[in-house]
């Protein structure tokens, strides 16, 4: 089984919800691999509900260097995949290449992992039926009109789905989720 694992990223992808899980794919010994519409480099964003606003406040972040496009990609090369947040899954989520990837991680029933706006891409891709899953409030319905269920809690385990809000939810799901990872090449180094 490969040691590589997407994150699925595009233009205004929030940096937090990228780089923990970035890094901490390296600590356990993955190869974090950056796919996005094409292979370039892409702004990240930061993102924060500012006390008495009703609308995101959003700054400027690192940039990351996508390593593959979504239309290269072979997704039985790759054990997992992340959806991370940001404004990047509203326009990303109609890539036809990433739809097909997307389908293909939960058809495998391969660990997944969403945070925040990343539930628009298995959702938009008819993937989420059924599905408990977490993500930040404002995507609720994004969630649910796409037939998923909405929790709303800081680490949603649904088999090989794990979710969390935002990325204040970072210590929650991302550990569980690369145990799914480390679980499932555990079992296959030993077949």
């Amino acid at each position: 089984m490969s040691n590589q694992v997407l994150i699925i990223v595009g233009d205004a992808t929030e940096t937090l919800d990228t780089m923990y899980p970035y890094y901490r794919l390296q600590e356990s010994g993955f190869t974090p691999i950056v796919a996005a519409p094409e292979k370039r480099r892409y702004q990240m964003v930061l993102h924060e509900i500012k006390p008495g606003w009703t609308i995101t406040k959003e700054w400027e972040g690192y940039t990351i260097e996508a390593d593959i496009a979504f239309s290269e990609i072979n997704p039985e090369e790759y054990a997992g995949i992340l959806f991370s947040g940001g404004r990047a899954p509203e326009y990303i989520r109609y890539d036809e290449h990433l739809v097909r990837v997307t389908k293909h991680f939960f058809e495998t029933n391969k660990p997944i992992a969403s945070v925040c706006h990343g539930v628009e891409i298995p959702a938009y891709a008819d993937c989420v039926k059924g599905r408990r899953m977490a993500t930040v409030p404002k995507c609720q319905f994004d969630l649910e009109v796409c037939g998923g269920i909405f929790v709303n809690e800081p680490c949603v385990i649904d088999g090989n789905l794990i979710s969390g809000r935002t990325f204040h939810d970072n210590g929650h799901y991302v550990g569980p989720w690369i145990q799914l990872l480390e679980d499932a090449r555990n079992t296959n180094s030993e077949s």
